[in-house]
Order: structure tokens, then sequence, then C-alpha cells
């Protein structure tokens, strides 16, 4: 696994735009262009020979990203892409196709990649059954550059060496503390943390925009969590809570780009992971916006016993359909 201070070798994508009828954009060697096409699947384009124009995965993220329009890839049959599931390999002189939700889902160089865990039932302490978890990834789990915002965003397990004091100053801020009621001493967050390091279910996050750490996210297994009598958990469903801690990066489009870069990373941790769970104040109405615009559903609201909350779920379905990531 890459420490805290290694990246993932990820290409940033090309810039595209709309000229003249056709997508145009500049590669690592050189430019490309991509044609619609009157015959053939919806919202398809058809992607000039580009065997000498970079890094492919960077070049189909650059088309993506250009316009929500764009579903389907096409390229000749006879180019040599990398050899991957999300490329449908063309029968006889069909060309190779690439759909937007399998290019998303496809693995990419985005996330550390890791086989699923073998699938072990366990009894937890409370009696709940639920599969083993595998150990906790260190280092950098997550990189994208987001088109859209211009930035690099990008995912770490939390260090408590370089991140207690952040954490620290974080929660002790009135906005955090309103909602996370976690205020405190340093001391009693260096054994917040510690409790954490020590709970099989659950993850330490810190979410980074051009590797400037700007927020914190908790990543749990729902199904060992207080959270599964409230939603029936499937075996794989991830739960999260978020904060950010820095006021600049605060804004609707900034939180597109880290909530989705979340979500993605999530789905592509475990193929299995069928939802995204979160239990927002039922109050905290900015929160549950920014989720609902994300295309997560607002099942219910409940009571925890320490909490009123709304119960919001994002289906692996209804995140790649009509996928947002640029």
């Amino acid at each position: 696994m890459p420490g805290n201070r290694e990246r993932l070798a990820v290409p940033r994508p090309p810039a595209v735009v709309f000229d003249g009828g056709v997508w145009r954009g500049e590669g690592a060697e050189g430019a490309f262009t991509a044609r619609p096409v009157d015959q053939g699947p919806p919202g398809a384009v058809w992607v000039d020979d580009h065997r000498e124009q970079g890094d492919p995965w960077a070049l189909a993220q650059g088309l993506f990203a250009a316009s929500p329009s764009i579903l389907t890839l096409l390229y000749p049959a006879g180019q040599a892409l990398p050899l991957h599931d999300a490329w449908l390999a063309p029968h006889g002189d069909a060309p190779w196709r690439l759909d937007r939700a399998a290019f998303w889902q496809g693995g990419g160089p985005w996330a550390v990649r890791r086989p699923p865990f073998p699938e072990l039932p366990v009894m937890s302490a409370d009696g709940r059954r639920h599969p083993r978890r595998p150990p906790v990834p260190a280092g950098e789990l997550y990189r994208r550059y987001d088109v859209d915002l211009g930035a690099w965003v990008s995912l770490r397990t939390l260090d408590r060496a370089l991140d207690l004091e952040r954490f620290h100053r974080w929660q002790n801020s009135d906005r955090v503390a309103a909602f996370w009621e976690e205020a405190g001493s340093l001391e009693a967050h260096r054994a917040y943390l510690d409790r954490l390091s020590d709970d099989p279910r659950s993850q330490a996050v810190i979410g980074c925009l051009d590797d400037d750490p700007f927020a914190y996210f908790e990543v749990y297994w729902a199904k060992e969590d207080r959270i599964a009598p409230y939603c029936d958990a499937d075996d794989y469903d991830r739960g999260i809570h978020m904060l950010v801690g820095e006021d600049r990066y605060r804004g609707p489009r900034t939180v597109k780009a880290w909530l989705t870069a979340l979500c993605h990373y999530l789905f592509l941790d475990d193929p299995r992971t069928r939802r995204v769970l979160s239990e927002p104040r039922f109050d905290n109405q900015r929160m549950i916006d920014h989720l609902l615009a994300r295309r997560f559903a607002k099942l219910k609201e409940f009571d925890f016993p320490h909490k009123r909350a709304a119960l919001m779920s994002l289906s692996r379905e209804a995140f790649f359909e009509h996928c947002e990531l640029s």
C-alpha cells in the first residue's frame, strides 16, 4: 500500500471542447477528436484512432466529463485497447464500446486496487452475524482530477501523527461541534481516534483538495453499526459520517466533488457494496439537501438514543446510472 505521502499514479484528463460539430481534446502526445454518430447507441460518439494520444483512461474521462449527453464511446475494432472488462470487445468488424457506467465502475487508476476479501461469516460481540472485514488500508486510497472543480480530489487514511491536531481544531469549531457534539481536549480526541483505530468496522479518512487536507470522514460497515436495525443493512452496505473542517472549502461545487469521490471510492472498494448510507441529524437540512442533490433518497426519519436522524440511502444503480463524476 502507498504511504501517506505517496500518491496514486493517476493521469490528468485532457480538456475537451465541442467545436464545429465534433469534440476536440489535447492528449498527452497530441490532439484527438470524437464525433457524434447518427446510427448507434443513444449518446454515442466515435473516437478517432488515438493509440498515440496518451492514457486511454484519461482520454475517456475527458470525454465523459465534457458533457453528460455522452453516454457511450465507440472505437475502431483494430485498436489495441487495455484488456479490461469495462471495454466490450468487438465481434468481427464491430467497434469497441465503452459505456459511461461501465467506465466509472471498471476500476481505473483512481482507487487502491485490492481483491474482494473472502466472505467469511463471524459473530460480533453483541450477537450480530456479518462478514469478517479486511484490514483497514493505509495511505492514499483514492485520487481523481475533478474536471468541473479544476482540482485533484483525494482520500487517504487518517494518520494520527499528522492529523490529530487538525482533527482537534475541526471538532472544536462552533459549526462542526453543533452537529458532531465532539468538542473537547486534545487528549479526548486522541482517545477518540485510538478507539476508532481499534474498531474493525470503521475507517477514519482525510479528504484533500490539491493535497490540502480539508475534511474528515468516517466510513463504516453498516451491518455491525448501530444503524443496522433501522435500515435492514445488507452485508456490504457502507455508511458515512462527514465534516468539512476548512471554511474555504465549503459550497455546493466543492461538496459535489468530494461527496461523489467518497461514494465512488466506496463502490470501487468492494463490488459487493450495493448501498452507501448516511444518517445526518433530521434538522441538518443543508446536508440533507446536498445528499439529495447527489441522488441519495431520504427513506425516513428515526430516533437514535442520542438524536433524531434522517436515513439517507444511495444505491449503486442510482450512482452509476447517470454518473456525475467528471
